[in-house]
């Protein structure tokens, strides 16, 4: 059994999974960063709906008594005193995050594509009528004329 598991982890495939999910995370700590401390505090001081400019902090009390409302949109105050917020500040963050993310996801993707070799084409043509039939034809359906198969 120890060599079995040995012979799975081992595989090229489960190696490449690895290192993906290591950089994939890695990258994703970097994104992160980049939304929460670059591009979000300027948002949040530009669209500040509350005395709060960092927009993760931004909440709507629940169940806050009306004096307490105002200071309530803070998050963090509002957790510090026992009121449910639902925090649609730190929601905006993870999907500017989420964007980012899938973005470079796309291009790493299309480059990927870009650089790969087409796939080989599933038709030939037809030596007597030049016709485009399949590869694995025996006979053109358009001159019925007998043709070899090529292999795949």
């Amino acid at each position: 059994m120890l060599q079995e598991f040995k012979k799975f982890a081992l595989r090229g495939n489960v190696i490449d999974l690895a290192i993906g999910v290591i950089i994939g995370a890695a990258f994703g700590k970097i994104v992160t960063s980049m939304v929460d401390d670059v591009i979000m505090p300027p948002i949040g001081v530009l669209l500040s709906v509350s005395q709060v400019s960092d927009i993760q902090d931004w909440a709507l009390p629940i169940n806050a008594p009306a004096e307490d409302f105002k200071n309530a949109t803070s998050a963090a105050w509002a957790k510090e005193h026992g009121i449910a917020t639902v925090s649609y500040g730190r929601f905006i963050n993870n999907i500017v995050t989420f964007v980012i993310i899938a973005f470079c996801v796309f291009l790493v993707v299309r480059q990927v594509n870009r650089l790969s070799p087409p796939p080989p084409p599933a038709t030939r043509e037809c030596p007597m009528c030049r016709s485009m039939i399949s590869k694995k034809a025996s006979r053109c359906p358009n001159c019925t004329s007998e043709i070899v198969p090529e292999a795949a």
